[in-house]
């Protein structure tokens, strides 16, 4: 989400509490102007593959479990429904809520839902649903917001109030966008009743399509949900295949066995290029990738010296990774922070300079360098792991890539078990402030430390009504941690993706900053 667009947002949903009827017609007029539901279109047809580039875990099927990157998404935005969540033109766009407001105080923020949407089961969505999918939620910035919401209040079964224990200004980013998870819905009863183990075999949303079933490490399918109330989805099976590797993938689309394909880069995304009948799409999402030094707070380690953390930062080429894995469509990065997010600051980039990154690991006392140990990775983006693993080499500092299924990476850097390097990435939405929460604060759920300058500055931005005097310290906050080099930002990578000649709407690119095909309502194969 840009500044502009985040402003844009605000300036159109966050209106001043006023009695029921000016609200009411406030209400409609923005459920009628924003958000009606399209007219009833023909009954869904045809299917649709992809070829996927992770496994898909069953933790994703729960967006209480949202770990802080946009990966669950590509499953939450067709099995599930937000009140409010980024739509084609509209980053914050209302959605199960039809409208909402703010009180002039910033203390209460009040939803208003959808009337006679229902669950895949049958079940309404109700306010109770809303403050259950809350209460349960224990993904990224789950402290934060349960740190700073005094109550989440039912008025009555369509409309619920949440109450915050001082002003907030970033509650809606937190809240309304996928910097999180937290306004994606379930129905309670049925989760109560399943558990939260039995809930991710048979999820039930209210989003466009319904679960069908699940193969562990094979495939998922879904099938048209045709009460959805923003419209009736075209498609009426979608089939999710996974595929780690990426020649499989490639050969997948050119025999047709998939419609989609997702993360094809270097090389094979150039041959897709130019294979006559495919059609390469690169999409620019939030997307920052960088290396953590989880060791430097440990003083027995090489990387708790400034300098060479700094050394690792010189030795690494990042124009060539950029031109190398995503053919140049990706931007040189010097911040963990996309440039796009709102209190983004520009970071001075750093040279490739192996002699100079030499040179500092001398004056560390490693003129013959050292051994460093594994650099942890998803698979997915071993290639980079390797690059980076080879630049290090050849200033002396000898490491080896870890490449792990994607889910248990996620689940081993959470439980901060990776060391001393790990190769991260996040391409979740949100603003300078939800990257740093879930990052670089000392609490931060993909954090393996902090400093308590930085948690201190945290904790006054985040109370801070002057927008500018909030840009100020956020600002400060990334200026420490580019002094004191905490990461190795590599690039901001483009995603590049291909579709197949039976597509006529791929999803790719329709929400700004979103790597997936969504919406999947959306989405179209072509008249036969």
């Amino acid at each position: 989400m840009t500044a502009e667009s985040g402003a844009r947002a605000r300036r159109h949903t966050m209106w001043p509490m006023r009695p029921p009827v000016a609200r009411g017609l406030i209400a409609l007029a923005l459920a009628s102007a924003v958000c009606a539901p399209a007219a009833a279109s023909a009954a869904p047809e045809g299917h649709m593959t992809w070829a996927v580039h992770v496994s898909l875990a069953p933790t994703w099927f729960d967006p209480a479990e949202t770990p802080g990157v946009i990966t669950p998404f590509m499953v939450l935005y067709a099995l599930h429904d937000a009140l409010v969540k980024p739509m084609p033109g509209n980053a914050m766009a209302p959605s199960l809520a039809e409208s909402w407001s703010a009180s002039r105080d910033g203390l209460t923020y009040e939803f208003v839902l959808r009337k006679g949407v229902k669950f895949h089961n049958g079940d309404p969505v109700t306010a109770d649903d809303v403050r259950f999918s809350f209460e349960r939620y224990k993904g990224a910035g789950a402290s934060t917001l349960k740190a700073r919401v005094a109550a989440v209040e039912i008025v009555d079964a369509h409309r619920v109030r949440f109450r915050l224990k001082q002003p907030w200004p970033d509650f809606m980013t937190f809240y309304g966008t996928p910097a999180t998870g937290a306004a994606w819905i379930v129905p309670r009863r049925y989760v109560e009743r399943l558990g939260d183990d039995g809930f991710k075999k048979a999820p039930v949303g209210a989003g466009p399509y319904r679960f069908v079933s699940f193969a562990p490490g094979v495939e998922l399918v879904l099938e048209a949900y045709e009460g959805y109330w923003r419209k009736t989805p075209h498609v009426k099976r979608l089939v999710f295949k996974a595929v780690p590797d990426e020649s499989t993938r490639l050969a997948m689309l050119k025999r047709g066995e998939a419609d989609i394909t997702y993360s094809i880069r270097g090389a094979l995304a150039e041959e897709l290029r130019r294979t006559p009948g495919l059609t390469l799409k690169p999409t620019a999402p939030t997307f920052t990738e960088w290396l953590v030094f989880a060791e430097q707070w440990d003083p027995k380690s090489p990387w708790a010296d400034r300098r060479v953390r700094l050394a690792a930062n010189l030795a690494t080429d990042r124009k060539t990774i950029n031109e190398a894995e995503y053919l140049g469509f990706g931007s040189i990065s010097a911040s963990i922070i996309p440039r796009d997010f709102e209190f983004y600051w520009s970071a001075p980039p750093y040279p490739y300079d192996p002699a100079r990154a030499r040179q500092l690991l001398a004056e560390a006392g490693y003129p013959k360098g050292f051994d460093a140990g594994p650099v942890a990775t998803d698979m997915v983006y071993a290639p980079t792991a390797e690059a980076l693993v080879n630049y290090l080499q050849a200033v002396g500092i000898r490491a080896q890539v870890r490449a792990m299924e994607r889910a248990a990476f996620y689940k081993a850097d959470q439980e901060k078990k990776l060391r001393p390097l790990v190769r991260v990435g996040s391409a979740a939405f949100g603003n300078a402030a939800t990257r740093i929460e879930a990052f670089v604060l000392s609490s931060g759920i993909r954090a393996y430390g902090g400093y308590p300058d930085i948690d201190g500055l945290y904790r006054e931005q985040a109370s801070e009504l002057d927008t500018k005097k909030r840009e100020a310290i956020l600002h400060r906050i990334q200026r420490l941690m580019h002094e004191r080099a905490m990461f190795a930002p590599i690039v901001e990578p483009a995603f590049l993706c291909g579709y197949g000649p039976r597509v006529e709407e791929s999803g790719l690119g329709l929400i700004a900053g979103h790597n997936y095909s969504v919406p999947y309502e959306d989405l179209r194969l072509k008249a036969r």
